[in-house]
C-alpha cells in the first residue's frame, strides 16, 4: 500500500512540474529561513546556561527607591563578596570580577594584545570553564599567576606547552602560566582571554574596602541544599550593617541564566530585555514557515478539480476517507522531505552570510544525532501542517458529484483559499512595517545631535610609557602640525566609565541619589572634542594654572543643581573641591537612544586613561596617522600604535539595532518571495482554468487591459483586506517595541501606507504577469475544441 502511495505521489509531482517546483521551492525557502532563525534563537537562549550548577549561580544587584522611582544596577562594592561569604551560610562561594583595560603581553621578541579580567581565586569554582592543561596546583596560587585560554596560548606559544612559561604584561609585571582553559563559548557574557588573581589587584593598590564605590561585579553560588527564598529576605538589608553612607540601598540576587535575556528593570521589577528580540524572531520564523505551508495548501486545493475524479474512483472501489487522508498527507510529507533536503543545502550555503549578518558563529551540528532527530521531526511537522487542509479538503469530495464533473466552485464570498491568501499577505505587510519602523528608529538616533565633533577626532589608550611621556607626545603632535588640539581624559568620549551620586553642591538635598556621569579631562577639552560652550570657558592650564581643580558641567547638571549662575560655584567630588569654569551643551556620552543625564567634567587633578587628538584636516588623514604612529613608537617603543576613530566607535552604538533591521529586511524579502511564488502559482492556475472564458470574451470584443483587470482584481482585493488587518496589528506591535527607547521615532501614517503600497505593487506585478499572458492568448487556439 505504501509503495502504491509513493508511486502515485511521485507521478503527481512529475506530471505538474511547475506546481511541484513552486511547492518545493516555497517550502524549502521557508524551512531554511525558519531553521536559521531557530539556530540564532538557540544561541541566544543558551547564553550563560552551560555552567555546571548554573541554576545555583546568581549575580548580585542593588536596588534604590527615591521619589517613587526604583533603580537597579549590577555594579557592587569590592568588599561585598567577602561580607556575603561570611554572613550567609547558604552561600557556597562568592566571587568578584573586575574589568582590566586591554593589555600587551611580551613573550621573548613577540607581542600579543589581549583582554582579560581580574578575578577572585575561587572564580573557577563558581564558573566551570574547563581546564585543559595545568601544573597540577591551584590556578591562582600567587599574585603573579595567570590563566589563559587555548586561543591566547596558541598566539603566545604556538604548539609549545605554555604551562610554567613566563609572560610579561605591559612591560612591567611577569606572570607564570598556571593553567589553560578551553576556549570559552561565544554565548557567554564573560569576555576574556586571560585571568589574573585579585591578589595582583591588591599589590597594585587597586583594591579598597569602601562600600560607596560600586565598581565590580559580584557573583554568588548557593549551596546545593539552599534556596533563594531562604536568603533573599536577609541579604536585602545587608548594607545597613556595612554601608554608613547609603544604608537604604537594597541588595538582591538575580539568576545568572536570566541576566542576558531578562536584564532590563523597570521601577525595580524585571521587564524583559533581549528576550523581546528573541520572541520577535521566533514569531517571524513561525510566520515564514506558515506562509510556506499556506502556499502548499493554496496550490494543492487549487488543483482539486484535476484530482476530483481520482478521489471519486478511489471511493467507489472502496477507499475510505481515512486512507485518502493518509495518502494525501503522505504526498505532502514526501514534498516536505524533498524540500527539507534542499533547505539543508540552502542553510549550508547561506550560513556564512547569515553569521556575518548577526555577528555570531552559528553552525549546523551535523555530527549530533539530536540534530537529525529534530530535523526529521521538523520535516514531518511541516509536511503534516502543510498537507492537513488539502488532505481533508480532497478526501471530502462526494463520488456521485465529482464523477458527474461537479466540483466545489470556490466562488463563495469567503473561502478557505481566500482566507489563506489574506493571512499570507497580512504576515508579509507586518514584516514590511516592522522593517520600515526599525530603520526609521535607527535613522532617528543617527540624526540626533551628538553635541561634539566626531570628524578627525582620534583617541589612543595611555599604555606603557604614554602617560609618562604625555607632555612631549602632545608637544610634538602640535608642533608637527599633525594635531590642532590634544587632551587626556578618563575614558573615550564615546563611553562613560564612571558615575556617582556622591557629588555635593550648595543646596543639595542630602537624600538625593540622582546619578551624575563623571568625566575627567586635563586641558582644552572643549576645543579638542568640539563641544559647545553655553557659559564660561574651556579648561586652560596654560593661562590658568589653578584649572587643575577646575570643572565643567553640562546643561542638565545646571538644572539639577539649580544654579542661576554656575560659573565660580564650588562642588565636591572625590574628596576635593572643584570650581566651575564653564557650562557645555549636553552631549551624548552613552546610548544615543537614551536621554542625556547630568554630567560633571573634572580637571587635571583626576585620573586619565585616554588621549584624544583632534587631527589637522588640512593634511591627508593617512599622512597624519603615519606621522602620529612614528611619535608614539618613539616614546612608547614596546607597544603597538592602536588608535581609534571616534566616528567609527560612535557608529558601533547602532550595531545591535542595525542587525535587527537587516534581519527584518532579509526575512521580509523572503516572506514576500514565498508569498509571490504562491500567488504566481495560483494566478497561473486560475488563468489556465479560464482560458476558454478569456477566448470568448476576446471574441466578443474585450480588450487586453480589461481582461488583465478582470483576472487581477480578485487578488488585489485580498491584498487590500490584508492591509486592513495588518495595519492595526503592526501599529500595536511597533508601538510596544518603541517604548523601550526613551528617545524614539514617531509612528507616522506614511509607514503603513508605504507598506500597503509595496505589497499591492508586488502582488500586482506577480499576478499581472500571468493575467497579461493569459489576456494575450490567441482565442483561436483556446476555442478550437468547441
Amino acid at each position: 500500500m505504501f509503495r502504491n502511495f509513493f508511486i502515485i505521489a511521485w507521478r503527481n509531482l512529475s506530471r505538474k512540474k511547475t506546481f511541484s517546483f513552486l511547492n518545493i521551492t516555497g517550502l524549502s525557502i521557508g524551512m531554511a529561513a525558519a531553521v536559521l532563525i531557530l539556530l540564532w534563537v538557540q544561541y541566544e537562549v543558551g547564553f550563560d546556561r552551560f555552567f555546571k550548577d548554573q541554576d545555583r549561580i546568581y549575580k548580585v544587584y542593588n536596588r534604590y527607591t527615591q521619589e517613587g522611582k526604583t533603580n537597579c544596577w549590577a555594579a557592587t562594592p569590592k568588599p561585598m563578596a567577602a561580607a556575603i561569604s561570611n554572613d550567609y551560610a547558604e552561600v557556597e562561594q562568592a566571587s568578584r570580577v573586575s574589568f582590566i583595560p586591554p593589555v600587551q603581553f611580551t613573550i621573548e621578541d613577540r607581542k600579543v594584545y589581549s583582554r582579560g579580567r581580574i578575578v577572585d581565586s575561587n572564580f573557577l569554582k563558581v564558573f566551570s570553564f574547563p581546564i585543559v592543561k595545568s601544573d597540577g596546583g591551584k590556578p591562582f596560587k600567587d599574585a603573579y599567576s595567570i590563566v589563559i585560554t587555548e586561543k591566547l596560548a596558541k598566539e603566545m606559544f604556538g604548539d609549545e606547552n605554555p604551562i610554567g612559561k613566563t609572560v610579561r604584561m605591559d612591560t612591567a609585571d611577569n606572570f607564570i602560566v598556571r593553567a589553560v582553559l578551553k576556549d570559552r563559548p561565544a554565548n557567554t557574557s564573560f569576555e576574556f582571554e586571560f585571568l589574573v588573581p585579585w591578589a595582583f589587584s591588591r599589590l597594585k593598590g587597586w583594591d579598597d574596602d569602601y562600600w560607596g564605590n560600586n565598581s565590580v561585579e559580584t557573583f554568588v553560588k548557593l549551596k546545593a541544599n539552599s534556596s533563594l527564598a531562604s536568603i533573599e529576605p536577609r541579604i536585602k538589608t545587608m548594607r545597613k550593617k556595612y554601608d554608613g553612607d547609603d544604608p537604604n540601598i537594597e541588595t538582591f540576587l538575580y539568576p545568572l541564566s536570566q541576566v542576558y535575556l531578562y536584564g532590563s528593570f523597570q521601577n525595580g521589577v524585571p521587564s524583559g530585555g533581549r528576550i523581546e528580540l528573541v520572541r520577535l524572531f521566533v514569531i517571524i520564523a513561525v510566520f515564514i514557515l506558515l506562509i510556506a505551508c499556506i502556499n502548499f495548501m493554496n496550490l494543492s486545493t487549487a488543483r482539486s478539480e484535476k484530482r476530483a475524479r481520482e478521489v471519486g474512483v478511489r471511493k467507489v472501489v472502496g477507499a475510505g476517507k481515512g486512507s485518502l487522508v493518509i495518502q494525501f498527507l503522505g504526498e505532502s510529507v514526501l514534498i516536505s522531505l524533498i524540500a527539507g533536503v534542499l533547505a539543508l543545502v540552502l542553510i549550508k550555503l547561506s550560513l556564512p552570510y547569515f553569521n556575518d549578518l548577526v555577528d555570531k558563529k552559528l553552525s549546523i551540528p551535523i555530527g549530533q544525532y539530536q540534530f537529525w532527530m529534530a530535523a526529521i521531526g521538523f520535516i514531518l511537522l511541516t509536511g503534516l501542517l502543510a498537507g492537513s487542509y488539502p488532505a481533508l479538503y480532497l478526501s471530502s469530495f462526494k463520488p456521485v458529484k465529482v464523477l458527474k464533473g461537479i466540483v466545489k466552485s470556490g466562488k463563495s464570498l469567503v473561502t478557505p483559499r481566500k482566507v489563506l491568501v489574506i493571512t499570507q499577505f497580512s504576515f508579509a505587510i507586518l514584516l514590511i512595517i516592522a522593517t520600515i519602523v526599525v530603520r526609521q528608529q535607527i535613522k532617528t538616533a543617527q540624526d540626533r545631535q551628538v553635541g561634539y565633533s566626531k570628524d578627525n577626532l582620534v583617541y589612543h589608550f595611555m599604555e606603557g610609557q604614554v602617560e609618562k611621556n604625555y607632555s612631549v607626545i602632545k608637544q610634538e603632535l602640535l608642533s608637527a602640525g599633525i594635531a590642532v588640539s590634544v587632551t587626556k581624559t578618563s575614558a573615550p568620549i564615546t563611553e562613560g566609565w564612571s558615575n556617582t551620586w556622591g557629588i555635593e553642591w550648595p543646596g543639595k538635598d542630602p537624600q538625593s541619589r540622582v546619578v551624575i556621569d563623571r568625566f575627567l579631562a586635563d586641558d582644552q577639552f572643549v576645543k579638542t572634542a568640539g563641544l559647545q560652550l553655553v557659559a564660561g570657558r574651556d579648561l586652560d592650564l596654560t593661562n590658568f594654572p589653578t584649572d587643575s581643580s577646575a570643572a565643567l558641567i553640562n546643561e542638565s547638571a545646571v538644572k539639577l543643581m539649580n544654579f542661576k549662575n554656575p560659573i565660580g560655584q564650588i562642588v565636591k567630588d572625590m574628596g576635593q573641591d572643584w570650581h566651575i569654569v564653564g557650562v557645555v551643551k549636553d552631549f551624548i556620552l552613552g546610548s544615543p537612544y537614551q536621554p542625556i543625564g547630568p554630567m560633571f567634567i573634572g580637571g587635571a587633578n583626576g585620573w586619565f586613561n585616554v588621549i584624544h587628538v583632534k587631527m589637522n584636516n588640512n593634511k591627508p588623514m593617512g599622512e597624519n596617522i603615519s606621522a602620529m604612529s612614528a611619535i608614539f613608537k618613539k616614546y612608547n617603543p614596546d607597544y603597538e600604535f592602536n588608535y581609534r576613530f571616534v566616528d567609527e566607535e560612535y557608529g558601533k552604538k547602532f550595531e545591535s539595532e542595525k542587525r535587527a533591521g537587516s534581519l527584518a529586511t532579509v526575512f521580509s524579502a523572503l516572506t514576500i518571495i514565498i508569498s509571490c511564488l504562491g500567488l504566481f502559482g495560483l494566478a497561473s492556475y486560475m488563468a489556465e482554468n479560464r482560458l476558454k472564458e478569456i477566448g470568448v470574451r476576446k471574441v466578443l470584443g474585450a480588450s487586453v487591459a480589461g481582461i488583465t483587470k478582470l483576472l487581477s482584481t480578485e487578488f488585489l482585493k485580498l491584498v487590500g483586506i490584508s492591509f486592513l488587518i495588518a495595519t492595526p496589528i503592526g501599529f500595536w506591535g511597533m508601538y510596544k517595541w518603541l517604548q523601550q527607547f526613551p528617545y524614539r521615532t514617531e509612528l507616522s501614517w506614511w509607514v503603513f501606507a508605504l507598506a500597503g503600497l509595496m505589497a499591492l505593487v508586488i502582488a500586482l506585478l506577480t499576478v499581472g504577469f500571468q493575467a497579461l499572458k493569459a489576456a494575450n492568448t490567441n482565442p483561436v487556439k483556446t476555442l478550437r475544441s468547441e
